[in-house]
């Protein structure tokens, strides 16, 4: 990932930065589980993880961006941990939540597809296996729909953590509504309120919302209310 950017100075990342090298740690230790010859031949090439830390947390500082910012990220990340009993590979969506809004401009709908390639490139550089680094670029395009298949347990827990902002108490939520607003100040407010209609409505007609054990029993019926009356203000 050339010309990367300087690590945002804000007390709040001071974690994030020791999250990502642990969860690279993780999946190199797995690489070097499944072909031990192989990794002693590439253990001493492998560049540091800290510099790419650097550039995602510099991208998800972008200016333009309201909700979908390091907080979002640290949250995502948060719910991982509650979720991650559910996971096939709970390091591996740990690296999609890092990736999943990684390229995120608001007037673009290429976003998840870029993202997913940003992460396909990083993953090679610092040596991932080829596979597991196809499944992370997976999960990512995965955020496209929120609509992982029954059996995708990888898919359920980042869906899950990246949808339980829905679940939030209501002045949480109405920030949350607020921030993706802003996020899309570009867009008349007749547009938006369709567009933000569709995305709404698409959500509700999903089976269920969250695929875990937990998010059903945990988020699901508060982030139903929420949709519903967002749905109602934009709609009346």
């Amino acid at each position: 990932m050339a010309g990367m950017a300087a690590t945002p100075s804000q007390p709040a990342l001071a974690d994030l930065p020791t999250r990502w090298s642990s969860t690279v740690a993780t999946v190199r230790d797995m690489d070097r589980d499944m072909d031990r010859d192989a990794a002693r031949d590439t253990a001493g090439d492998q560049p540091s993880a800290h510099p790419y830390a650097d550039d995602l947390l510099a991208r998800w500082s972008e200016p333009h961006r309201r909700y979908h910012t390091v907080d979002h990220l640290r949250a995502v990340l948060d719910r991982i941990d509650v979720l991650e009993q559910y996971a096939d590979d709970p390091a591996l969506v740990r690296l999609a939540a890092w990736f999943h809004d990684a390229v995120y401009l608001p007037d673009r709908s290429t976003n998840e597809e870029r993202s997913a390639r940003l992460a396909e490139r990083a993953l090679q550089e610092l040596g991932i296996e080829e596979s597991r680094t196809a499944e992370v670029a997976r999960l990512v395009l995965l955020t496209v729909t929120h609509d992982p298949q029954e059996d995708d347990a990888n898919g359920a827990v980042l869906c899950d953590a990246d949808l339980a902002i829905l679940a939030s108490p209501p002045e949480t939520y109405a920030a949350y509504a607020a921030a993706v607003r802003e996020e899309y100040g570009f867009v008349p407010d007749d547009a938006f309120r369709q567009g933000r209609a569709a995305v709404l409505r698409h959500l509700l007609d999903l089976p269920t919302l969250f695929r875990t054990p937990y998010g059903r029993e945990h988020w699901e019926d508060r982030a139903r209310r929420n949709l519903a009356t967002e749905l109602g203000l934009l709609t009346d």
